[in-house]
């Protein structure tokens, strides 16, 4: 594993634009397993998470996620081969029990999450980087599709869902900017799972 470290594939995007699904898929259909950085949230009542404008904790400030954890969780996999990270219950805003992952011989680990990006440096002068997708759709496509799983998932009230989409709507180009300018390759879902296949 060490001789062959640069293993993550960094997927990145705005919320809602596919980055889970594709990652199920490169899990499924290819055994590549996936590290969930939204996993590494801090919870609801940690003084260090940013509150937004609607009165509600900002998750999609980076400061509302512990970077650090996330990364040194990444190496720890790419260079051993397993790793213990934890779950994290959006409903109600807390870390929970997690899981171990481990990474077969060969294969790629896939960091998903919005702040994924916010990686991308640190894992590149690691030596750990393989690629990273800034996974995007047309902006009202994204709102639909995070509206549809958030009711589905009941991760907020109704009212405050619709809000902060539409609030997220708005901030989506800035976003996707952001993310490939951190270093991301602005990718539709099929787009990069033609490219794992070339990958693999």
């Amino acid at each position: 594993m060490s001789e062959h470290p640069a293993r993550v594939i960094v997927a990145c995007g705005p919320s809602g634009a596919g980055k889970s699904r594709l990652a199920d898929r490169l899990r499924h259909e290819l055994g590549w397993p996936t590290l969930r950085l939204d996993d590494f949230y801090l919870d609801g009542d940690d003084p260090r998470l940013p509150m937004g404008d609607l009165g509600i904790p900002d998750w999609d400030d980076p400061a509302s996620w512990d970077a650090d954890a996330a990364l040194t969780a990444l190496e720890t996999l790419v260079r051993t081969g397993e790793v213990d990270v934890p779950g994290y219950d959006i409903s109600r805003s807390r870390r929970v029990e997690g899981v171990r992952i481990t990474l077969p011989p060969g294969a790629f680990v896939v960091a998903e999450g919005i702040f994924a990006a916010e990686l991308t440096a640190a894992l590149r002068e690691r030596g750990l980087l393989a690629q990273a997708w800034c996974v995007r759709r047309t902006p009202w496509v994204t709102f639909a599709l995070r509206l549809a799983r958030d009711l589905k998932e009941r991760r907020k009230p109704p009212v405050t869902l619709v809000r902060r989409g539409l609030a997220l709507r708005r901030a989506e180009p800035a976003i996707v900017e952001h993310q490939v300018a951190l270093g991301a390759t602005p990718i539709t879902p099929g787009e990069a799972w033609r490219r794992a296949a070339d990958l693999r």
